[in-house]
């Protein structure tokens, strides 16, 4: 199934939550945080500005992005659960 967002809105694969702590511990999946960190799948289109142009979004496909612990919502694309968000929900691109 092929998917595009619309608009402002964002594709997001999380990356995957570290198994063990700095000091060797392992770390339960029932202990685990959801990472706050993600991949970039798809962007939309983008927003109209106050002139009825086109703003594209700051983000592209590939980019790794931080975002907010609540942000998005939770969905499953051929079996594989992702995040969509608005572009306004991610605090910033890592280099």
């Amino acid at each position: 199934m092929n998917f595009r967002p619309l608009h402002d809105r964002v594709l997001v694969r999380r990356v995957t939550a570290e198994e063990k702590t700095a000091g060797g511990i392992i770390i339960p999946d029932t202990a685990k945080e959801k990472p706050q960190e993600g991949e970039v799948i798809s962007v939309g289109s983008g927003t109209l500005n106050d002139k009825g142009e086109l703003r594209a979004l700051d983000v592209k496909a590939g980019d790794r992005i931080l975002f907010g612990k609540w942000s998005g919502t939770e969905v499953k694309l051929n079996g594989e659960e992702l995040l969509i968000m608005k572009e306004s929900d991610i605090m910033g691109i890592l280099a």
